[in-house]
């Protein structure tokens, strides 16, 4: 006799209490870009479509400046991110077992389990000490502390890579008299690249919509994207708000739609 298996969907109130929650995510985004076109000043009142306020975004110089320094330090913190934890990725699943493996795991990850006000209070007073003692105030603390903060969005693809690959194709490269860095380069490296570029994305949109960590860490005149849209919203909120929102919105989607397509296996693999 057939048993039904048990489907979640078929539970009582699934349905609505799933509606609820993709209202509750998407109803103010939804909000936020269609706001984004109006012609008005307000952002709670409706007065026609126009593309006014993303022309005043373009044209403003602080918003341009803001977002240079975004790219910069986002590429930046993912670039440096994504080799340490593909080195961490490597060190830590190319190999047997061995003892304190699950606190390593827990250290690499800590960003993800302690709240980031406090990684970002930590890194202040660190920062603060070696401001106080060297007098450099420049952008190297910001690039440094988003690094750490995105080392574990780049670490978990990249180690899922690691564990979904098949270790016969190494064996057979040293089989074949291949050094350890020639199987790594030529079998190990070619099969981890979309793992690799997935992460890099992951960390580079991490960094881009970083506020906290920001906020705490920089100095004066080094404001990103969104600590310029934070500002501004203290002072005047106006629909120019909602159409950078909206750009930095499509920008992080279509970045991590690349990524999940890099992620996604391959018929055939």
């Amino acid at each position: 006799m057939a048993t039904k298996g048990f489907v979640i969907s078929r539970l009582p109130g699934f349905n609505p209490i799933a509606g609820l929650v993709f209202v509750g995510l998407y109803l103010p985004i939804i909000i936020l870009v269609v706001y984004s076109f109006n012609a008005g000043r307000s952002v709670a009142g409706w007065e026609g479509f126009s593309l006014h306020w993303y022309t005043v975004a373009w044209e403003n110089d602080a918003v341009k400046a803001a977002t240079v320094r975004s790219l910069y330090l986002a590429a930046s913190a993912a670039v440096i991110s994504t080799f340490l934890a593909t080195l961490a990725a490597l060190g830590t699943t190319r190999r047997k077992a061995f003892g304190g493996q699950t606190f390593i795991y827990v250290m690499i990850n800590q960003p993800l389990m302690v709240p980031e006000v406090v990684s970002a209070v930590a890194l202040l007073i660190f920062f603060a000490m070696i401001k106080q003692a060297t007098g450099y105030a420049g952008m190297g603390y910001l690039i440094a502390a988003h690094s750490a903060f995105c080392i574990p969005f780049a670490y978990l693809p990249i180690r899922a890579r690691l564990e979904g690959m098949d270790m016969t194709l190494e064996t057979a490269a040293s089989d074949l008299y291949a050094s350890n860095w020639q199987a790594f380069r030529f079998v190990t490296l070619p099969l981890l690249l979309p793992g690799i570029f997935a992460g890099m994305m992951l960390a580079f949109v991490t960094s881009l919509d970083d506020v906290v960590i920001t906020v705490f860490v920089k100095s004066a005149g080094q404001d990103t994207l969104p600590t310029y849209m934070l500002g501004q919203m203290r002072r005047q909120l106006t629909p120019e708000i909602n159409a950078i929102g909206t750009m930095v919105l499509g920008a992080s989607l279509f970045i991590l739609l690349i990524a999940q397509t890099l992620l996604r296996p391959r018929k055939g693999k």
